[in-house]
């Protein structure tokens, strides 16, 4: 992995072990790389061999889903000498149902405490470390919070319009790429898997938050939502314009 070519992709050189260096590369990372799942419905398998997966992010300007983002940003992390570890998580659906277990991977960052980190969890993901012990606001007022279940186990939280939402149940058990490949495999194939169905890209801006699912545009700014029914045609555009993806 070439360091300073994946820091360039999020616009930022980087120095020492900070958590404002941290945050600043979570926030970054977010930004300039898109949460995404266009390989899965165009069946082009995902593999969790990192070589492929730089490949595929850095220097084809790609984005991934969880496997490969938050996989390819804990081997940036640990390259720049960070405490981190990849742990599993449980993902909570909106109807309220358990989705299949310890298939989202995501990361843990020892520094004055252990945080969570996270950026690949599509329109939801945080924009800055979560502290395991207390509550963050990132730069636009969002707030997470985490919730401790036992003594190895967390509830992530969003807190949002007055409203708490658990989005996932972690463990802060260390994990390597590999463990999580039957969920890869299961994210790629499966019927009842959220990813098989129809795309699903996201991108954090500086003020909010632009998604695309299957031809809806959602552009969040400052609170205010706006909803957009995409042509084929413009939804290529936007691809190329918005989330600057291209698939040749």
């Amino acid at each position: 992995m070439d360091i300073k070519q994946y820091l360039n992709r999020l616009n930022t050189t980087h120095s020492q072990t900070s958590l404002s260096n941290l945050s600043e590369l979570q926030q970054l990372h977010v930004q300039n790389i898109p949460f995404e799942n266009l390989d899965v419905i165009r069946k082009v398998p995902i593999y969790l061999n990192l070589n492929t997966i730089y490949e595929k992010i850095i220097e084809r300007k790609r984005g991934g889903y969880c496997y490969e983002l938050n996989g390819l940003f804990h081997s940036l992390l640990k390259a720049l000498g960070y405490d981190a570890h990849l742990i599993s998580a449980t993902v909570l659906k909106p109807n309220q149902e358990w989705a299949k277990a310890d298939t989202h991977a995501a990361i843990l960052v020892y520094l004055d405490q252990p945080y969570l980190v996270d950026v690949g969890f599509g329109a939801a993901t945080p924009r800055v470390p979560v502290p395991l012990n207390g509550i963050t606001t990132t730069p636009i007022g969002e707030i997470y919070k985490t919730k401790q279940c036992d003594s190895h186990t967390y509830d992530l939280i969003r807190e949002e319009n007055q409203q708490s939402r658990v989005l996932y149940r972690f463990n802060t058990h260390q994990k390597e790429l590999v463990d999580f490949h039957e969920g890869c495999v299961f994210n790629q194939v499966s019927k009842e898997s959220i990813f098989t169905h129809t795309d699903i890209i996201a991108l954090a801006t500086e003020k909010g938050r632009i998604t695309l699912q299957d031809h809806t545009l959602t552009k969040v700014d400052h609170g205010i939502t706006e909803k957009t029914i995409l042509s084929a045609e413009a939804k290529e555009q936007v691809l190329t314009d918005i989330f600057s993806l291209s698939l040749k």
